[in-house]
């Protein structure tokens, strides 16, 4: 067989060997993308539930705040006001988060379905943070002036004792959940269910899309010599 023959042999065999590659990466990309919008879409119901969970106690709490305005404690309007706000913005995050996961798409690109991805995971590290900042005004709801003026001291000291530790772990945890903090045991110990670990395993789904990608491309290098 002439030199030329084996060459062009050679070229036809690479030719259909990269158009194998091709589709099976295609179609790795596809199952793997559909996974993942499978492992996001396992969060809606959960998501839905406390976004309706959500408006119902805001919209509990401020007819409340409305018709006492005037005759409930100023602890319990300063409370009951700051607790209605945060929860109004962690409703606003969860919604936010129910379009991003319905923006999932197959046709999409690697780099655009990890960019949504990663905006849930930092609007869900977000979330908690607004949620656990709550913690102090759960201790000062029910507290009056007249408490202060006539109270028992050691009581008094107890409450302002209990109300400094719930401000000293809502403005703690506020700061400290980053993702650089995934490791430690009081980060998995709160983030460790429905609404994180879909997350991150289609984060590591995708990433895997990377490296097979990776690995073909080096792998038709070696093969075009």
């Amino acid at each position: 067989m002439e030199d030329a023959e084996i060459i062009n042999l050679w070229k036809s065999y690479h030719k259909k060997l990269d158009e194998s590659l091709s589709i099976n990466k295609k179609n790795t990309e596809d199952i793997t993308k559909l996974k993942v919008r499978s492992f996001l879409m396992s969060m809606k119901p959960i998501k839905i539930f406390t976004i309706l969970a959500g408006i119902a106690w805001v919209g509990f709490v401020d007819v409340i705040i409305i018709a006492l305005f005037q005759e409930a404690s100023p602890f319990f309007i300063v409370s009951a006001g700051i607790q209605v706000i945060l929860t109004k913005i962690a409703i606003g995050i969860y919604v936010y988060q129910l379009v991003l996961m319905h923006q999932m798409d197959i046709s999409e690109s690697v780099i655009s379905a990890q960019n949504k991805l990663a905006n849930l995971k930092l609007s869900t590290l977000w979330v908690t943070r607004v949620l656990f900042l709550q913690l102090p005004v759960w201790t000062t709801f029910y507290c009056t002036v007249n408490m202060f003026k006539y109270g028992n001291p050691v009581g008094l000291a107890i409450q302002v004792l209990i109300t400094l530790l719930f401000t000293f772990a809502a403005v703690w945890l506020f700061f400290n959940i980053r993702y650089e903090n995934v490791g430690k045991k009081w980060f998995q110990l709160i983030f460790n269910g429905i609404e994180w670990n879909p997350i991150v395993k289609s984060m590591e789904l995708l990433g895997q899309i990377e490296e097979y990608k990776t690995g073909n491309h080096t792998l038709n290098e070696n093969l075009s010599y």
